[in-house]
């Protein structure tokens, strides 16, 4: 599994690739998006800010920050190494065949970079949102205008999300083929029922004025209001794998991919349904004007989607906010690993899952009364709560069953202590402070 979310294949030169056919492209995504068998493998991904030590309130000089990632980046790490837009700092493990493989060579290569920028005086802070103003884009290049162009269309939450936002993200395995515990349909609809329960257990982006003034989860405030189709999960009634490929297909053209230096153009209002439909029959010129789409371009397309739980072949979980602490990130990984890859605690996790349905409703994730409960309220909400509870004790319990270390099992079981036994969450610590007297969101 790969746990990279702006990797897309490099461009190619029109006609270097067969135009692709909506019946292609229908089976293409139908085939990659669930990939099934034995729950085998875990991934993680961590996003960070990078804040002075002294000074964590201001904003760092581009060239300051531009050096301490290039210290990062010479390291010999194990992870893959990448910066976000507003030059957020992120590590993606490998797949790892258990949880202690994944989470020691993170915490490895986090005890690295640390070291490396603590000698240039700068620090990470796990943090869900950055409060600190104005926002600047570190990161230039074809894909990222496009990124903003399309976003400042309907408004400021895509500049916030591309500057801003930092999240630890999990992947699991997609599950069987078949029903039960760990097959992937049943799987599927868990994860968008429980990923309010992480939403809510894990906030950590308070705001305190502004649009999401009062919310735990800003930043899941910012997903919310990001696209009309973008950042939504395909309906739950669906067959997973046909509900994503109808999902995905008829959401609209991010930017269209071109050679050179120069702009991506940023069509308005064409999905890729509609792309395919112009051109992909022909192999030519659409009647936009634009060159017909290409398998590539669908497997670009699927990159620029930003569901809450993506389909990549497994599950990535996207909806948790970045942790405070040296180990906050590992929280959410081993609870994630435990209530979806041990099946004692899948059962649990499920029927924990069920009782928060109807909360849930008909309408997708996040955009719904359960999701936008936990990004306001956070584990304030009884039923988010109780759930919560339920989870966690099954994941304190499967953690030994999986292999997990002691010092592990002893920050899941101090966080769970903490917050969700007592419906609260990490934002509920207050302010998020920066500065002495609290720079806020």
């Amino acid at each position: 599994m790969s746990q990279d979310s702006y990797a897309p294949p490099d461009p190619l030169a029109p006609g270097d690739a067969p135009a692709l056919t909506e019946t292609a492209a229908k089976d293409l995504v139908h085939g990659i998006c669930f990939k099934t068998g034995p729950p085998r493998t875990l991934g993680a991904e961590l996003e960070w800010l990078v804040l002075d030590a002294e000074r964590p309130g201001e904003i760092l000089p581009p060239d300051r920050l531009t050096a301490a990632h290039d210290a990062a980046r010479a390291l010999p790490l194990h992870s893959r190494f990448t910066i976000e837009p507003g030059g957020q700092l992120e590590l993606s493990s490998a797949p790892a065949s258990s949880l202690s493989g994944c989470v020691d060579g993170l915490q490895a290569d986090l005890t690295a970079v640390r070291a490396a920028l603590r000698s240039r005086g700068l620090v990470l802070r796990g943090t869900g949102r950055d409060p600190r103003r104005p926002l600047r884009r570190l990161l230039y290049s074809p894909r990222y205008d496009a990124m903003e162009t399309y976003f400042d269309r309907t408004g400021p939450a895509g500049r916030a999300m591309m500057r801003s936002s930092a999240s630890v993200q999990v992947c699991v395995d997609a599950g069987y083929e078949e029903p039960g515990p760990l097959g992937y349909g049943r799987r599927w609809r868990m994860a968008h029922l429980l990923g309010a329960v992480f939403v809510a257990a894990f906030a950590n982006s308070p705001a305190h004025e502004g649009p999401y003034a009062g919310w735990r989860c800003s930043r899941q405030g910012i997903w919310h209001d990001l696209d009309a189709r973008r950042s939504l999960a395909p309906p739950l009634d669906a067959e997973p794998r046909a509900g994503w490929t109808r999902h995905a297909l008829d959401t609209e053209v991010m930017c269209v991919r071109s050679e050179g230096a120069g702009p991506w153009p940023v069509p308005r209002g064409m999905t890729f349904r509609d792309w395919l439909r112009a051109g992909g029959a022909t192999g030519g010129r659409g009647r936009r004007g634009l060159r017909a789409p290409t398998a590539e371009d669908l497997e670009y397309h699927l990159t620029t989607l930003f569901p809450p739980v993506r389909p990549r072949g497994h599950l990535e979980f996207r909806m948790i906010d970045a942790q405070p602490g040296d180990d906050g990130w590992l929280v959410p990984v081993a609870v994630v690993h435990a209530l979806f890859d041990d099946p004692e605690a899948a059962e649990s996790a499920y029927r924990a899952a069920k009782a928060l349905a109807d909360a849930h409703g008909p309408r997708p994730s996040p955009r719904n009364p359960l999701w936008e409960s936990a990004a306001r309220h956070g584990l304030a909400d009884p039923e988010l709560r109780a759930a919560a509870a339920v989870c966690f004790r099954a994941a304190a319990q499967a953690l030994p069953r999986l292999g997990a270390s002691r010092h592990v099992q002893d920050v899941v079981g101090a966080f769970t202590e903490r917050f969700p036994l007592r419906g609260r969450c990490p934002a509920d610590d207050g302010y998020l402070q920066l500065t002495g007297t609290g720079a806020r969101s």
